[in-house]
């Protein structure tokens, strides 16, 4: 069994599926409406109030998890999180409190796992469609054909920012929702024309606003489905009542009538700007996609793999040598018994892209790939996972009081060194026999090599001199020794 936990700005929400041939059946589910991004102050900070009914939150959450059989959970945090100036120093006592490391994804990764949720559900391969989602802080609209993702993309616009900008106090009138949807288009005009319908034969709504305003649209006999029509009708119902606390229909509960109304403006905007006639809504997304996701990485076919493989293609990056550092760094890492398995992968695929920067300049690569490699767009990885390979990265060659902080993490540094020294060997062209080296790393790192391979290769003597000066810099010792 899988579990996904989705930290939203609207509610967080938890989901426990099981794979059962070819779908995941969900076995448990839990919401809880906290409302994160009305807890953002002038200055975008996260309040203490906020923080406290999160923690809460997270704390029940956990309590729910540490009842199931879990092969692997998946938390991850949206808009609101990734908005927050303060989401850093939250981070730490919101895992804790939860018990599993959070996730920051951006908004394309947060869209490419809702569509993975959607496509998962409907398991129509030929299928082209256009999935939106509105969540509490952001926007993401998905094009696609079955399994397959065309182009993705997030807006800084959902349901609450746009019910607590437009809708003050709870009041509904005509001008206030003429202007709230006015806003929503401004936003999606200039992205609009590759979502239109030419691209796609289906429109689905994977997100709770969206389902919820179907089902209100259904059980108050508004219109036939989700169109143009039925969604100006409910417009008028909402502005008849005059203000949230005042607003009374079958099919919505009164604690969503004050975020319902801002996403209503935005689905309005994407209707008209998008040139929508109707759609679908599905009970398909976000959380579903996180467990699709957790199963395909059990099972050895992890996006991430295919993303670093796009990525060197994309950049003409040397496959060949960035195979052979891959190889080398992993092998070294191995050596030195890490205390956790938490950077072997993430070091093999910095060692992959250590040379991407090379596009930009042979002159500070290891600086370039590593603003690259933070900020691109690279489906399946994180945030906090892709800070992490920018730092190996740039810690590949030079002085290492950049990333002096980080050493005092052993694990980290141990895949500093294996990094380090697979570029070294990889430039002098020394065929590593691994039977034939060893590599110990405590308070000092220890090399043991073949004096063949320093007799060998001139060049490999002077690096290693300038190795030892590096790490002596940041208070290592690194001795090394050569054997017969």
């Amino acid at each position: 069994m899988y579990a996904a936990v989705d930290l939203g700005s609207n509610s967080f929400r938890l989901a426990i599926g099981k794979h059962d041939g070819d779908e995941i059946r969900v076995v448990k589910s839990a919401r809880e409406p906290i409302r994160l991004a009305a807890g953002l102050d002038a200055s975008g900070n996260l309040t203490e109030a906020a923080m406290q009914s999160a923690l809460g939150c997270l704390k029940n959450f956990r309590q729910v998890l540490a009842g199931y059989d879990l092969e692997a959970v998946r938390v991850v945090a949206t808009s609101t999180m990734r908005l927050a100036r303060n989401s850093a120093a939250f981070l730490p006592a919101a895992e804790q409190a939860i018990g599993h490391p959070i996730e920051i994804i951006s908004g394309e990764e947060e869209g490419r796992l809702i569509y993975m949720g959607v496509s998962n559900a409907l398991n129509l391969p030929g299928e082209r469609r256009l999935v939106i989602d509105i969540g509490g802080g952001s926007t993401e609209l998905i094009l696609g054909r079955g399994s397959d993702i065309e182009r993705v993309e997030s807006f800084s616009i959902g349901s609450v920012k746009q019910s607590l900008s437009f809708f003050v106090g709870g009041r509904v009138d005509a001008p206030s929702f003429e202007a709230a949807i006015l806003s929503a288009r401004s936003h999606f005009e200039d992205a609009a024309p590759p979502y239109h319908p030419e691209y796609w034969k289906k429109c689905y709504g994977s997100s709770g606003t969206i389902r919820a305003i179907a089902e209100i649209i259904e059980k108050n006999k508004l219109g036939n489905g989700v169109t143009a029509v039925s969604l100006e009708a409910l417009k008028k119902r909402f502005i008849a009542a005059g203000h949230v606390s005042k607003i009374d229909m079958p099919g919505l509960r009164p604690d969503r009538a004050s975020t319902i109304i801002g996403g209503l403006a935005v689905l309005i905007a994407l209707v008209h700007e998008l040139g929508v006639s109707s759609l679908t809504p599905i009970e398909a997304g976000l959380r579903v996609g996180v467990m699709w996701d957790l199963q395909l990485r059990s099972t050895k076919r992890d996006r991430r793999d295919q993303s670093v493989r796009a990525f060197l293609q994309k950049f003409q990056v040397d496959e060949g040598r960035a195979n052979r550092v891959a190889e080398y760094a992993v092998a070294l890492y191995a050596q030195m018994k890490p205390l956790t398995d938490n950077y072997t992968r993430l070091l093999s695929w910095s060692a992959l892209l250590h040379e991407v920067g090379m596009v930009v300049s042979q002159t500070g690569y290891h600086k370039h790939a590593c603003y690259m490699v933070e900020n691109a767009d690279l489906p399946g990885f994180t945030t906090r996972e892709q800070k992490t390979m920018g730092r190996l990265i740039v810690a590949q060659k030079g002085n290492l009081r950049k990333v002096g902080d980080a050493l005092t993490d052993s694990d980290f540094a141990k895949a500093v060194v294996a990094l380090r020294l697979a570029i070294l060997f990889m430039h002098s062209r020394i065929e590593i026999d691994f039977t034939e080296l060893k590599l110990r790393m405590k308070n000092r790192i220890e090399l043991e090599m073949r004096r063949e391979w320093v007799a060998d290769h001139p060049t490999v003597s002077y690096w290693m001199e300038k190795e030892q000066e590096l790490w002596d810099e940041v208070g290592v010792d690194f001795s090394i020794r050569t054997n017969a």
